[in-house]
């Protein structure tokens, strides 16, 4: 016999996963008109006296102004901590989300983690602090995989970026402009290089310099390799000079780096390995032990001491993960 709790939480589940799926299904049916009014707007370029587009109005927009300001005051927070905007961290991560469906999306997270702690631990004291637990690792879970996109992206962008630049070197030996090599690069390399020129190459169509739509793309990126082409193209407008043989050399300095980095990941691959077998193993096995045998952890949970047993047992895993890190962590 189905107990009501699971028939509440299957069904919680199934309208946050509804939800979910209706946002996306909407966004590519609806990202026509208002995304690009929003592209024009974002380039400078104004529609004042030309006829307007439709707007698109319906559920996504219902959502996009019940959860904006809260997405607005999460991001404001952000930005007096120093840290990328939502918009910004969404950009690089190259998700076409808005910050209110993001948002959207991690109140659906928190949501799902607290069902699962309520249906596996009920509603005691100590199961509102599990669910408190989860419920905060269900908000910072979508965090974590913008996090884990911006990483894989940046690393794919840099690892591309040596004989990106050698292409764009060969076009300017070959006689063609800045602009139409930028062009060139944009239509033969792959994502995510081949992307982030095609923007700076519309950016330059809507009448951008090609200074500023480099510069957007090492904010997009925020790749220090990128950002030393950047910095040659700026001094090679003011003070000349030849610019293709200044890629030629920059593109080199960064392929030598790329394989110094492979290295050093080879030979620190053991130490990495263990660090993180010592991390997570424990965490780990200890969710497995309690989700299958909870009476084996329930000491731990009814009395002060198992609390801080716990909680120094978290500090010493977290203070072993750090000096390895530190260990292995070696700048080129």
């Amino acid at each position: 016999m189905v107990s009501i709790p699971v028939v509440f939480g299957l069904i919680a589940f199934g309208g946050v996963l509804l939800l979910f799926i209706g946002i996306g299904q909407l966004r590519r049916s609806a990202g026509g008109s208002e995304d690009f009014q929003a592209r024009l707007a974002a380039y400078g370029v104004t529609t004042a006296g030309a006829q307007q587009l439709p707007q698109a109005t319906g559920f996504r927009d219902t959502l996009n102004r019940l959860f904006q300001p809260a997405a607005d005051r999460v991001g404001r927070g952000n930005l007096k901590k120093g840290k990328p905007s939502v918009a910004e961290q969404l950009q690089r991560a190259d998700l076409k989300l808005r910050t209110s469906e993001f948002f959207l999306i991690q109140m659906g997270s928190t949501v799902f983690f607290v069902l699962i702690s309520l249906l596996r631990f009920g509603l005691p004291l100590g199961g509102l602090i599990q669910m408190i637990v989860f419920g905060i690792a269900g908000y910072m879970a979508p965090g974590f995989y913008v996090k884990y996109r911006i990483n894989k992206r940046l690393k794919a962008f840099n690892n591309q970026l040596g004989d990106t630049l050698t292409l764009l070197s060969n076009a300017l030996k070959a006689g063609y402009s800045f602009a139409q090599a930028i062009d060139t690069v944009a239509k033969n390399a792959v994502a995510p290089i081949g992307d982030e020129f095609g923007r700076a190459v519309r950016e330059m169509n809507l009448g951008g310099s090609p200074d500023d739509a480099l510069n957007n793309i090492t904010k997009r990126i925020a790749s220090a390799d990128f950002d030393l082409v950047t910095t040659a193209y700026s001094i090679h407008r003011t003070v000349g000079g030849n610019l293709a043989e200044i890629l030629d050399n920059i593109a080199y300095t960064i392929r030598e780096r790329v394989r110094l980095k492979g290295e050093i990941a080879t030979l620190t691959a053991q130490a990495r390995a263990s660090g993180s077998i010592i991390t997570f193993l424990p965490i780990i096995l200890s969710v497995f032990m309690y989700f299958v045998t909870p009476g084996y952890f329930k000491p731990m949970f009814e009395n002060f001491i198992g609390w801080v047993l716990i909680g120094i047992g978290l500090f010493m895993i977290f203070i072993g993960n750090l000096i390895i890190r530190r260990i292995v962590a070696i700048e080129v």
